[in-house]
């Protein structure tokens, strides 16, 4: 069954990658950090590698509350569709063990929300994490593997089902809402 785009962008955003939802419940402009959570260590700033300690926290809070807004492309064979904007919120990142991390989210589809939760690799090239995904088989999907960076403010990977793949890039907002803004939450 041939898979959308959108759907493994979902999963992948759960951080990505895993977490998502759709751009409808991000349409509020992006709120500035209240502090320097988003903001790598004076260490980091030199070039030197900070401690996994102290990777791992940067990586939590610059995750925790965002969205990744951007493009996608869909390539199969040699031809290539035009990139598609997309937008998905993640609520929530935490690390299981050494490189598994649980990313939570809402996942907007079909008109239906549903919150879900997705582990995901996270390796390290230094003081950049990869969010990966090596032959990952995600029920009523497919197959996937992926590699999607985190650098600064941005993001950038490419991703693999069968014979289709593409490339996703874009930026990472803060303060992404978690519910929709017209919409109250129901507790």
């Amino acid at each position: 069954m041939p898979i959308e785009r959108r759907d493994f962008l979902s999963v992948i955003a759960l951080g990505f990658p895993s977490v998502l939802t759709a751009s409808p419940l991000l349409a509020d402009e992006p709120q500035e950090p209240k502090s320097d959570e988003t903001k790598p260590t004076t260490s980091t700033r030199k070039g030197t590698i900070p401690s996994q300690e102290e990777l791992d926290r940067w990586f939590a809070e610059k995750l925790a509350n965002s969205a990744f807004a951007g493009n996608y492309s869909v390539t199969q064979g040699t031809e290539e569709k035009a990139a598609v904007m997309e937008k998905y919120a993640i609520s929530k990142v935490s690390k299981v063990n050494n490189t598994t991390w649980l990313f939570g989210a809402k996942w907007q589809i079909q008109g239906k929300e549903f919150p879900i939760a997705v582990p995901f690799q996270v390796l390290w090239a230094g003081k950049t994490p990869v969010i990966t995904l090596d032959e990952v088989t995600i029920p009523g999907l497919g197959t996937f593997s992926a590699r999607v960076l985190i650098h600064e403010d941005w993001y950038a990977g490419t991703w693999v089902h069968g014979k289709v793949g593409g490339h996703l890039w874009g930026r990472i907002e803060r303060g992404a809402p978690t519910a929709p803004a017209n919409k109250q939450n129901p507790q």
